[in-house]
């Protein structure tokens, strides 16, 4: 193979002048003829102008040889001005003399005015950037698909103006609505941390929004966070502070009466030990914060706060979960086997604002796992739980019924617990349970569907997901939705009346956000958060549009163009889902055998 001429290597490392400088030349040629070689890339072939005047052959051959010298010389003088001296990838090595061969000892002197001297080397210079060259000027726009949501985390209402509501998600920021969810706005774009752990929004002040950052779950794909913000302005303006290495926060809870005293139940990061971890208090606003919470100090490290819940009728009243976890690329470890067998987790409680507390143990399982929290606001007395247990031993993760673990609840603040349902569905990504706060007895556990009880949580169904997508994270209960007590039909006159359920649910899972106005009994796809989870994307450049395929999380694997023909922007009708579930890779054939000739 014929290696390159000297000035084609000079002028290949500094193509941006190269093209720059040929581009004239190729005006003023006009001609079919291209120039031959590498040095005129084909991109600068230029088609004949018709109707010119033409000139003599003779005239016409001058004037190409002046145009391409003068080109030559001023290309040559700009690739040895601008090219670095070390060697690049693909060309040869510079010959030049080095300051210890340039004069060996005995050899005249060179003559600095010399022609050989004239065309040394440039002292080195520093290349541009690559991501300044390419990237400056860049643009993104958004090509889809936007036919899902994404992991949704956490979703709070305004409980002043109901028709506002935030929803945080795992990998995709954190959405507000002003019109119950017809639109969202991004309201955490311009934030480095992109991972919503928990949100909650102020009682006294619905303009002071608490976020923290770093999903909960225990899956190898969460994302970590870095502490917590605050808002002052309803999610328009941000500020971070503090708990900086939290890694992920599981719950936050905002006083009721006192926007500036909020509680962040702080887990730690998932792929490390140390971190803030535990339960941890401000009384101002976020300028300080204070540990209330957290392991004994031999098991602090893995050990953190999973989950939280404040009596609604006394805010020094507190309701925490421990819970220890540890992932590496090849395993997982939670409870006593991520604390050398030290059983510290499990469900504590404070009467006085995190002062002191007192392990609950009446009734509950020991070797804890990740554990859900719920207080109804009807009655503050009952306090309910969904508990993983690996006493008894364990189960395979399809398994949702527990041997020790499961739902629990207590009728008198936490004193004495009972077991009312051996269902604990996949514990390290789900454990969610919520009371509806008018009525103590509907409860819903959310696992791979949304599971509804009405009998305090003795016996659950899940005819509430059948339009749902699967696995769900977060659920939203509008306080006051309920409608007022029907009157008892005559039959019934001697039978306690039922107390009505809330009516307004949001429940955010794997496919975005779901609305329902009826109970659960019928559900709106809210399905206007462009938040899909990309595991991986692939390119097909065998064509001129070329096509991008991912797969995404839960959500499948899905084929797009880059652009379309039609005045109109690429649409959902564009993109093609296959394979279900959880899409990862996606390989092109026509591209991959194109790069194995």
């Amino acid at each position: 193979m014929e290696s390159a001429a000297p000035w084609q290597t000079r002028l290949d490392g500094v193509l941006p002048y190269r093209e720059l400088i040929v581009w004239p030349l190729a005006v003023v040629l006009q001609s079919n003829t291209a120039l031959t070689g590498d040095f005129l890339p084909p991109k600068l072939a230029f088609p004949s102008r018709p109707n010119r005047q033409e000139g003599s052959p003779a005239q016409y051959e001058i004037v190409k040889i002046i145009a391409l010298a003068v080109v030559f010389l001023t290309c040559y003088g700009v690739a040895l001005a601008q090219a670095p001296s070390a060697t690049l990838a693909g060309t040869r090595p510079s010959t030049s003399p080095t300051p210890e061969t340039a004069n060996p000892p005995g050899s005249p002197t060179t003559d600095t005015a010399s022609p050989s001297a004239a065309l040394s080397p440039a002292p080195e210079t520093t290349p541009p950037k690559l991501t300044d060259i390419l990237f400056k000027n860049f643009k993104a726009r958004s090509i889809g698909p936007a036919a899902m949501g994404g992991r949704v985390s956490d979703i709070a209402i305004d409980p002043r103006n109901p028709a506002v509501f935030f929803v945080g998600l795992s990998t995709g920021g954190l959405f507000k609505t002003n019109d119950n969810g017809v639109t969202f706005d991004s309201a955490f774009d311009k934030q480095p941390a992109q991972s919503i752990g928990a949100v909650a929004i102020a009682p006294s002040d619905t303009d002071i929004v608490w976020v923290g950052t770093g999903e909960p779950t225990d899956r190898n794909s969460a994302e970590w966070g870095n502490g917590v913000y605050r808002s002052g302005d309803g999610g328009s303006t941000w500020q971070h502070v503090g708990l900086d290495s939290s890694g992920a926060i599981g719950r936050v809870l905002v006083h009721p009466k006192n926007p500036d005293t909020a509680y962040v139940a702080a887990l730690g990061n998932l792929w490390a030990d140390g971190g803030d971890r535990g339960l941890f208090k401000t009384t101002d606003s976020g300028k300080s914060w204070k540990s209330v919470l957290s392991a004994p100090a031999s098991q602090s490290a893995r050990v953190g706060c999973v989950d939280a819940a404040l009596a609604p009728d006394n805010p020094e009243i507190i309701y925490a979960a421990l819970y220890g976890r540890r992932r590496t690329p090849w395993s997982f470890a939670y409870g006593i086997s991520a604390t050398n067998g030290e059983d510290v987790g499990g469900i504590f409680k404070s009467t006085n604002g995190g002062g002191t507390w007192k392990k609950c143990s009446n009734g509950l399982p020991t070797l804890t796992g990740k554990i859900g929290l719920a207080v109804t606001a009807i009655n503050p007395k009952i306090v309910m739980a969904v508990v993983q247990s690996d006493e008894g031993g364990t189960n395979d993760f399809t398994n949702i019924h527990s041997k020790r673990g499961g739902v629990f609840r207590s009728e008198d603040g936490g004193e004495t617990w009972k077991r009312t349902s051996d269902l604990d569905p996949r514990p390290f990504y789900f454990s969610q349970i919520r009371i509806d706060p008018a009525n103590d007895q509907r409860v819903y556990l959310l696992g791979f569907a949304l599971l509804a009880s009405d009998d305090g949580g003795k016996t659950f169904r899940e005819d509430l997901s059948d339009k749902l997508h699967p696995d769900m994270h977060a659920l939203a209960i509008q306080n006051g939705s309920a409608p007022p007590p029907k009157p008892p039909k005559p039959e019934d006159k001697n039978k306690p009346p039922k107390p009505p359920v809330s009516l307004r649910l949001i429940v955010g899972n794997d496919g975005g956000v779901y609305q329902s106005y009826a109970g659960g009994k019928g559900w709106e796809h809210l399905n206007r958060i462009p938040a899909g989870e990309f595991y991986r994307i692939s390119l097909d450049d065998s064509h001129t549009i070329y096509r991008i395929a991912g797969g995404l999380q839960d959500n499948c694997n899905w084929v797009g163009p880059s652009a379309v023909s039609s005045k109109e922007s690429i649409r959902n009708c564009d993109w093609t889902p296959f394979t279900g579930a959880d899409g990862f890779y996606v390989l092109h054939l026509e591209t991959a055998i194109a790069r194995r000739k």
